[in-house]
Order: C-alpha cells, then structure tokens, then sequence
C-alpha cells in the first residue's frame, strides 16, 4: 500500500477528500504523516484527531525547513506527498526526491504561477471572461503550476458568477477532482 505525505499550510480540506476517500475504500493508501509550516493550521488538529502523525516545521522552528521536511517525509518512507494548501514554494531537492501532487483551482495552464491561489485566482478568471473554470491536479516540479497535468474537472462559469460564488463551487468539485486524480497516481 502506497504511503502518503501531506504538507498544508490551512484547512487542509484536500486531505480531508483523500482521508475520506481511504476511509471507503476509495483510494488504496495510508496518510503516514501531515506537515505544516503554520502553527495554526486544522490540517494538524484534524489529522491528530485521525491518529496521524503531526508535524510544525518552518523558520521558527527549525533552520532549514526544507531539509527538516525532506528527513520527514524519507523517515515515514513516503511514496507520494500531495500538497493540501501548501502555500510554501518547495526547494529542488524535495521536487527532484519526491513524487509531489497539487490541487490547483483553475485549468492550467491558464491563472496558475506566483500569487495565483485561493481567491486571486477566481477574480483573474472572472475579470477575463472565461466561460469556463475548473480544477487541476498536477505533478510538481521546481515551478509554479507547471508540473504535468494529471487530472483536470471542469464547470461551466454562471454569466452572474463572483469570485466567491466560483471559488465555492470550485471548493466542491476541487473534493471530486483530488480523488479522480489520486486514483491515477496510485495505479
């Protein structure tokens, strides 16, 4: 069974999809180990609550927070790491050592790159006239959003559609999205 990483910075709601996934025998793999680089996130609360082993690594607590996820993620023999929000960009040496997974909310390779996350990237969509929107999960290498596409869903953008009305139903099908792409990666 293959063993997971998760690295998120908040909600961690992409790990609740796979988590929830596992749970029904949906996805064939073990969530090992959640990391952080927010004290504050509920991606740790709720996979301590799952009985999943946690971790806080940033600046603040260790000198080379890279390195320090990087003996993580080889101590639990990770064989994927999918990125729940992880708002931090990854140094080489992780991208080049581990298979890494994102969720990215839009159709890359359109409104992907630096800044272009959570609500940024639905106003840049909507200002644009797009008639469609959508989720992409995606490889990761040592650029933004650039990674080969694994998974793309999309859904047809409402003419009376607002940034936040898009991002709440990009929320919805992102959870769909994580699981069709996760299936893949896994086989």
């Amino acid at each position: 069974m293959k063993r997971l990483g998760i690295l998120a910075s908040h909600n961690g709601s992409g790990m609740d999809a796979i988590y929830e996934a596992i749970q029904n025998n949906i996805l064939a793999c073990e969530i090992v180990v959640v990391i952080s680089n927010n004290s504050n996130s509920h991606a740790i609360s709720k996979a301590a609550s799952y009985g999943i082993k946690t971790f806080i690594v940033n600046s603040k607590t260790v000198d080379e927070p890279d390195m320090r996820i990087e003996e993580l993620l080889k101590q639990y023999e990770c064989d994927l790491i999918f990125l729940s929000g992880y708002m931090k960009k990854l140094s080489a040496s992780l991208t080049h050592n581990f298979t890494i997974i994102n969720s990215h909310p839009s159709l890359l390779p359109k409104f992907g790159g630096a800044g272009m996350y959570g609500r940024f990237v639905h106003e840049a969509v909507i200002a644009s006239g797009e008639k469609q929107s959508g989720v992409t999960i995606h490889y990761v290498d040592e650029n933004f959003d650039e990674g080969e596409i694994i998974y793309q869903a999309s859904l047809e953008i409402d003419p009376n559609e607002t940034p936040k009305s898009l991002e709440e139903r990009i929320k919805t099908l992102e959870k769909a999205a994580i699981v069709e792409g996760m299936k893949l990666c896994l086989k």
